[in-house]
């Protein structure tokens, strides 16, 4: 049984070593390095979210990554995520289209709807077409995949008439994922369409999420679609100790919970509720790489996943810790996961 191991940052704006709140332009810059050391320690995967608003540096996913792909190997690169229901279908893969040509085939994007709705006034989308704009775009981007001759007709774009859409990638098509948060409707859309799904489990318990993962599968045998792959990311922070992860995690975590909670109507976050995220049966990967690892293997087995991405960045959390935790993340956490797997089935992570 292998269990792939990635990253995510949504790219959150911190403090520098004096104290002052970095510039987006440096943070970008740092992400650039994080990632080359993602791909240093032998990681599978490092991912970039898109957003509009003053806290989060990245608002262009696609530009990073095709930097990134310059300097990087062998680690894939995608999106996590990219809000189709606000961008433009045939841009979208065109962009990442890009990536792919620069990376040598390393490009994934990872569709969503996503849970922040600034692009949608930035960009002249109504809020109230949310759905219909997302399912509309998939069925567009569904058939720029096949890149061939492209006729498509819908209700919230212009028609396109025996168009192609350049570049094309080497392989034939893009690697494509969609995003779940959790709704049956989401994960029968995926299977529809033939799409592997990534979890996003950022709160409650992972094993929550396992019948979903078995209704997927199910939806994709009655649509008549291969097998896919399933995985699944969650913050999560990786020190020498349990201990050292949750105290230097926790006022990060905080900080930015009470931020988004302001604008949602969320309590604060107490000690004792991060804690109990922390553990064994939460959706917090924080501790030290042996009971990360083993957190990692149970959620994997229960979903029936075959990666699993952690999502390292969180609020104020500085340059230096994040490295550090990349570094036991590529290195001791995968050797754990590894360990702890060795005389598994390939088939443990079926469901």
């Amino acid at each position: 049984m292998t269990i792939q191991l990635g990253l995510n940052t949504f790219g959150d704006i911190y403090p520098g070593p004096d104290g002052q709140m970095l510039s987006g332009a440096q943070v970008i810059r740092n992400i650039v390095q994080e990632a080359v050391l993602a791909d240093q320690v032998g990681l599978d995967f490092f991912g970039i979210g898109e957003h509009h608003r003053e806290d989060f540096a990245v608002s262009s996913p696609e530009t990073v990554l095709g930097g990134i792909a310059t300097v990087t190997e062998r680690i894939r690169l995608g999106s996590a995520v990219t809000v189709l229901s606000s961008d433009d279908p045939v841009r979208v893969y065109q962009r990442f289209a890009t990536v792919d040509a620069l990376s040598g085939g390393r490009a994934d994007v990872i569709l969503g709807r996503g849970s922040f709705t600034e692009s949608f006034p930035l960009f002249g989308y109504p809020l109230d077409e949310y759905e219909a704009l997302f399912e509309e775009k998939l069925q567009l981007f569904d058939q720029l995949r096949t890149e061939g001759v492209v006729n498509w007709s819908g209700r919230l774009r212009a028609p396109i008439k025996d168009l192609e859409v350049y570049p094309k990638t080497e392989s034939g098509a893009l690697r494509t994922w969609i995003a779940v948060g959790g709704s049956p409707n989401s994960v029968v859309r995926a299977a529809h369409y033939g799409l592997p799904v990534i979890f996003a489990i950022i709160g409650g318990r992972p094993a929550a999420f396992g019948p979903f993962a078995d209704y997927y599968r199910e939806a994709l045998a009655h649509f008549g679609k291969e097998p896919q792959p399933v995985a699944f990311h969650s913050p999560g922070y990786v020190a020498e100790t349990d201990e050292q992860a949750r105290e230097e995690f926790f006022p990060h975590q905080a900080y930015t919970h009470a931020r988004i909670g302001r604008e949602r109507g969320w309590g604060r976050l107490s000690r004792s509720e991060f804690d109990a995220m922390c553990g064994p049966e939460g959706a917090y990967f924080v501790g030290s790489p042996e009971t990360v690892a083993r957190k990692i293997v149970a959620s994997a087995t229960t979903l029936g996943a075959s990666r699993f991405d952690l999502k390292y960045a969180v609020g104020t959390l500085d340059h230096a810790r994040m490295t550090r935790s990349i570094e036991l993340f590529g290195t001791e956490v995968r050797r754990y996961v590894d360990d702890m797997t060795a005389d598994l089935p390939e088939d443990a992570t079926a469901g």
